[in-house]
This record gives structure tokens, sequence and C-alpha cells, in this order.
């Protein structure tokens, strides 16, 4: 059975998962771009689904994406 997601359960499991912040206040599905900050102060975007399942919790700058070849 698939975990139903809030805010507050996402917002915990960035506190606990990584050193990023999560700025976002509302959650509206899973498609939704959140709004974190990294733990170097820069911003970003990303889904929830890629933060958690692709393990992308930090900013391009600290995490630059891999590029495909």
């Amino acid at each position: 059975m698939n975990k139903q997601w809030t805010i507050d359960s996402i917002k915990e499991f960035v506190e606990k998962n990584s050193d990023s912040k999560l700025l976002t206040t509302e959650y509206r599905g899973f498609s939704q771009k959140l709004q974190f900050e990294c733990a170097c102060g820069n911003t970003f975007e990303k889904s929830f689904t890629k933060f958690k399942n692709k393990n992308q919790r930090k900013c391009e700058v600290c995490q630059p994406l891999k590029e495909a070849f």
C-alpha cells in the first residue's frame, strides 16, 4: 500500500534524510515541484519523487546532475 504523503510527513522525511530544508508549505501531489534550501544556502526545486527515490537531495552546485551520453 502506498503511503499518503502530507506536507508534514515530507518535511519530516527531508529533515531526517538530508541536510536540506523544505521551504514549500503546501503539497498538492507527486508531480508538484517543491522548493528546498540546500545546506550551502542555495534554493532549488525538485519533485518529491526525485528527491526521495532518485536521491537528488542537494542543489545543482553541491550535487551536479549527471549528463546523459
